[in-house]
């Protein structure tokens, strides 16, 4: 009789939800301009204008890092000088990868970034060996690197969104009242993911809005130590400054963490206004405005703390904050975690698209491709990676992941340029309204070469091979499940329907085949 009954709720349900889908689609057709007026209107909408997204782009690159370990360039580079070059040439090398990606964006005009680059270059090109660099993109993106980077930049934020409220507790309930109220921020961020992209909008403007707010208070308590004569630090200038080129690569892959999320704007072109106008300019907006704030937060660090106390203390911008603000420190700490909670929230954001565009290309599950039918937001998607990042956050010990993160983003940044070059030979009558120079993805792929080369010879460590190992489990799933499709069918169609009718999600009308 339970069972009974459980079928029948399902099958009401599942009834409702496709009445709801015919009568939405017919609304939206007759009344709203963004959606499609050939077919259904079941799919994501262009509801990212130029300021959104230069906040989107605000809020994954500054997330913790900036204001919590920027010393450890410092400490690789061996010199105030050479430090602020390498913060400097690190956000020249963003702006340059970013302007790269924003061609491919704009030529293609999907969602995904690399994984779709990847598939639009490559793909076509071998029956197994072609598909394969998009899947492995997918792989390590949506199932492990993005996840555990929202489970690390979370947990930042409860640790200190909790500090107030922790000084006089032992460690290990400590260390549950971070992961409680880690896992209530993660569903804060997933319910505003799933409910609306207006509203994600909405709360990443105030939170793009208060960051820069945070990193402006940091540079004017600079100012004010700088005017007072406070030059002793700074005047060093290259003293100590390292010779080795390995040292030099573990400065820029310090730098270049910094300023990851350059690209996050090209992960949504599909849900950008007019994307051939407002992602690269959205992309010459913020990335400059970004490396001058993280140029000058470090000048203001330095005009306070010594070389022994940025590589040494535990949060660079709370130990200045101490120093410089008096009874406005808790400033510093408020601005890391509304830092850390936007930051996470909109990689988020971003990893459902990744995840959402792979499963519409056939390389996840099909069902997460799925577009809830009243707030057409990949509400399915939003959920698996909800379920991923808590389960990286009950686990806790997963920095081992973060440490090789910087070498995948890079080889996949690298191969990203190496597919722009092919899609301008193979696309080559194909309109782009935005171009960039040759010798700029050259350059970035140089670049991205010796960031993935050089520091395993320069330090060789058991973390690559986890990498490797990672990339080798990738291409086992994909030779079953993808290339030979031997899948569990029922068991696939059971889960399928129980998510449509849990999540009142259908397939997008711009489904690939």
């Amino acid at each position: 009789m339970v069972n009974f009954d459980l079928k029948l709720a399902l099958k009401m349900k599942s009834r409702q939800m496709a009445e709801t889908d015919n009568n939405l689609s017919n609304v939206e057709k007759s009344s709203n301009p963004r959606t499609s007026t050939c077919g259904s209107a079941i799919k994501l909408k262009r509801e990212l204008g130029l300021f959104s997204a230069v906040n989107l782009i605000l809020g994954v690159m500054i997330g913790s890092g900036i204001f919590v370990s920027p010393a450890t360039a410092l400490q690789y580079s061996g010199s105030v000088g050479l430090c602020l070059i390498v913060w400097t040439v690190s956000g020249v090398i963003s702006l340059l990868g970013a302007l790269s990606f924003a061609e491919l964006g704009t030529v293609l005009g999907k969602s995904g970034a690399e994984y779709s680059y990847f598939k639009e270059a490559f793909g076509k090109t071998h029956k197994y060996w072609g598909p394969l660099p998009s899947f492995i993109c997918a792989w390590i993106y949506v199932m492990i690197l993005r996840p555990a980077e929202v489970a690390i930049i979370v947990m930042t934020f409860a640790e200190y969104a909790i500090q107030p409220f922790t000084t006089d507790i032992q460690q290990d309930y400590k260390n549950t009242a971070i992961k409680l109220a880690s896992l209530a921020a993660l569903f804060i961020m997933t319910y505003i993911n799933i409910t609306s992209v207006k509203l994600f909008v909405k709360v990443q403007n105030v939170f793009g809005v208060c960051k820069v707010f945070a990193c402006l208070i940091v540079i004017g308590g600079g100012i004010y130590e700088l005017a007072k004569g406070n030059t002793e630090n700074l005047n060093k200038g290259f003293e100590g400054s390292t010779t080795s080129a390995g040292g030099i690569a573990l400065a820029l892959y310090s730098g270049l963490w910094a300023y990851d999320g350059w690209n996050s704007v090209t992960v949504v072109t599909e849900e950008i206004i007019n994307p051939g106008i407002n992602v690269p300019l959205s992309i010459l907006i913020a990335v400059p405005m970004i490396t001058g704030l993280y140029v000058f937060m470090n000048v203001a660090y330095m005009s306070v703390l010594s070389y022994a106390e940025m590589t040494s203390v535990p949060a660079v911008a709370v130990a200045f904050g101490t120093r410089v603000l008096g009874p406005a420190s808790f400033l510093i700490p408020l601005g890391v975690a509304i830092a850390t909670f936007g930051c996470a929230m909109s990689v988020q954001f971003g990893v459902t698209r990744v995840c959402y565009t792979a499963a519409r290309g056939g390389h996840m599950l099909e069902v997460f491709s799925y577009v809830n039918v009243k707030r057409l937001t990949p509400a399915p998607a939003v959920a698996f990676q909800a379920l991923l990042t808590s389960i990286f956050i009950i686990v806790g010990n997963i920095k081992t992941l973060i440490e090789f993160a910087s070498w995948f983003l890079w080889f996949f940044y690298g191969l990203a340029m190496v597919a722009l070059l092919v899609l301008r030979k193979t696309q080559a009558d194909k309109p782009r309204p935005y171009r960039v120079p040759t010798i700029v993805p050259c350059f970035v792929l140089l670049v991205a070469i010796f960031l993935s080369i050089l520091p395993i010879v320069h330090d060789p460590s058991i973390k690559y091979l986890i990498a490797i190992g990672f990339i080798v489990m990738g291409m086992a799933v994909y030779t079953i499940f993808v290339y030979h499709n031997n899948s569990p069918t029922r068991l696939l169609n059971k889960i399928t329907f129980l998510t449509q009718v849990l999540f009142e999600s259908v397939p997008p009308s711009n489904r690939e085949d």
